[in-house]
């Protein structure tokens, strides 16, 4: 008899039960699909479980909610992807309010300083989120660098209600991951937080003490 039958066999007895052992220790559990309504609630108390702020909004009110969190936190500067339609949708708009708009559009070498000094908030996109942890994910591009989400101190992400899974597990099937990934997948469940050796929970100690998701609800394709 192997270890692993040995250790079975001794749980099966302690517990009274000739329970069957499980072809695989790895088995995934099927919840169902939760409806989208469901999936938007979930995700939202989850995220503001851990400090994150959930705006819902609309195509036609995202650009005024954006303005608002941005005067909110007297922000003096906004970084904006330059290529990504949410970047040009704020750089070609006539909001009133924006803050002064800036590009990732050199090596980090040439303004690692200002960036992690000077730059008040970043505006990134999402690939989508998952409900169940609260969590965004994000596919960093040349155009949208993982810095981008992880060093200033506010950061704002534009998530699209169709693109929200109840599970990880869903959310990989749904989009393939199995065919192909970046190098680096992001999944941001929160500002940043850490705690020290008692255990003690702090944020914003290291990366953004902020993260606020623009929710749009009726881009539900």
């Amino acid at each position: 008899m192997s270890a692993r039958e040995q250790i079975l066999q001794r749980l099966k007895h302690r517990r009274g039960h000739d329970l069957p052992v499980p072809e695989c220790d790895f088995s995934v559990l099927d919840r169902g699909k939760a409806s989208l309504a469901d999936r938007l609630d979930q995700f939202e108390q989850t995220l503001e479980s851990v400090h994150g702020e959930v705006h819902r909004v609309h195509r036609h009110d995202w650009l005024e909610r954006l303005v608002e969190v941005l005067q909110t936190r007297q922000a003096s500067n906004l970084l904006l992807p330059r290529e990504h339609a949410i970047g040009r949708a704020v750089r070609e708009s006539r909001q009133r309010g924006l803050p002064e708009l800036l590009s990732y559009d050199r090596p980090i070498e040439n303004w690692q300083r200002d960036l992690f000094t000077a730059v008040d908030a970043s505006l990134t996109s999402t690939r989508g989120g998952i409900a169940e942890t609260g969590s965004l994910i994000l596919w960093p591009t040349a155009d949208e660098p993982r810095l981008m989400s992880l060093v200033p101190p506010v950061h704002i992400a534009v998530l699209k209600a169709s693109a929200l899974y109840g599970t990880f597990l869903e959310a990989i099937h749904a989009q393939g991951w199995a065919s192909g990934m970046p190098t680096n997948a992001l999944l941001i469940s929160g500002p940043s937080k850490t705690a020290d050796i008692e255990q003690t929970l702090a944020y914003g100690v290291h990366g953004p003490k902020e993260l606020i998701v623009l929710l749009i609800e009726d881009d539900q394709g």
